[in-house]
């Protein structure tokens, strides 16, 4: 009986799973609404002591991403205020959704990837994955990869989606 020969590994292909670049992100919110009077309106003195007096610690670290869960009119300085209070101690800070501070940070380390390997390689960016990646990480990665691979495929070795071939 022949052996079985793995064909995949003796192409050439890279397979590019974004998934195993992914760094351990702490992610943590801080919901405003909390800090405001019922929930609705924010009262400076005590936002101001509520920066003041809150243990940011917990913060040490971490990608933070800010929110309100209630339909409030916060004024911009407040997640200044916020910010500032973070800027020495998050990683990172943003305002708006988990999933909107998970997309910066992806974007962020695409732009920062080393992409010497891939050069005038057959490069394919795994398409399956457990986690759910934006659409523009993979629009960055594309055009990042683009201008310096052989081709660029999507998918599964077994199964790919051309992208991009070099004439």
């Amino acid at each position: 009986m022949d052996a079985i020969e793995n064909k995949v590994a003796k192409s050439g292909l890279i397979t590019l799973n974004l998934e195993d670049l992914k760094p351990n992100w702490e992610i943590i919110g801080l919901d405003i609404s909390t800090v405001l009077v019922e929930g609705l309106m924010l009262r400076e003195k005590y936002f101001r002591a509520f920066i003041a007096d809150h243990d940011w610690s917990n913060y040490l670290g971490k990608q933070v991403y800010i929110h309100c869960s209630t339909d409030a009119i916060v004024p911009t300085w407040a997640f200044m205020l916020i910010s500032a209070a973070l800027s020495e101690i998050s990683n990172s800070c943003l305002f708006g959704s988990r999933a909107d501070l998970e997309k910066l940070l992806w974007l962020e380390l695409i732009k920062k990837l080393d992409y010497d390997s891939f050069i005038d390689q057959r490069v394919i960016v795994k398409g399956c994955s457990d986690e759910v990646i934006d659409e523009s990480v993979y629009m960055l990665l594309a055009t990042n990869l683009t201008p310096i691979v052989k081709s660029l495929m999507f998918g599964e070795p077994c199964s790919t989606v051309p992208i991009y071939k070099k004439r």
